[in-house]
């Protein structure tokens, strides 16, 4: 049988902010961030569009990290629990040595260390309790930002490997 590592859930902390699990009460600012035209301008997902479509989504992440196929953060400043951002591990291999990294973060708190901040925090929980021997990033050949806070934590691009769901996408690891 398998042995959940997020139960209980691994709250994470950094200096300015805390990394909680996602909670229904959420839904409000998720519903914001992930219907943002700026957060998704690089992203190809579907648009949400209602409270309900985001209790289901909410419902999904929650069900996945107790299964132990993902774990999803909610980034939030220290001194409160508002959704500023969400950072997750998912699409683990089937050896569980490589993981997926994605994130999010609304406009006002961009440009201030925040998702850097978050990145350092979950590559430390991937490497050192999940014993990832690699974290993949997939993020779309335009969108900058991305690939600079990638680069700033060493990942490179993997040459030649496509995102066959998203071609526009670049694909970057990280290797233990």
């Amino acid at each position: 049988m398998k042995i959940n590592r997020f139960t209980p859930f691994p709250v994470l902390h950094t200096e300015r902010l805390t990394l909680r699990q996602l909670r229904n009460t959420d839904w409000p600012d998720l519903l914001l961030l992930r219907s943002d035209p700026s957060v998704n301008k690089y992203i190809d997902r579907a648009k949400q569009n209602n409270g309900e479509e985001m209790v289901v989504f909410i419902e999904r992440i929650n069900s996945n990290i107790s299964a132990g196929h993902s774990v999803y953060w909610v980034i939030c400043p220290e001194q409160n629990f508002d959704l500023i951002g969400t950072i997750c591990l998912w699409n683990f291999s089937d050896n569980e040595k490589t993981a997926e990294l994605g994130y999010e973060l609304f406009p006002a708190h961009q440009k201030k260390g925040f998702m850097k901040e978050a990145v350092a925090a979950v590559l430390t929980f991937g490497f050192n309790t999940c014993l990832l021997t690699r974290i993949e990033a997939y993020t779309h050949k335009e969108n900058m930002s991305s690939k600079e806070l990638l680069k700033h934590f060493n990942f490179r691009l993997v040459e030649g490997k496509t995102d066959s769901d998203n071609l526009n996408n670049e694909i970057y690891e990280l290797k233990r």
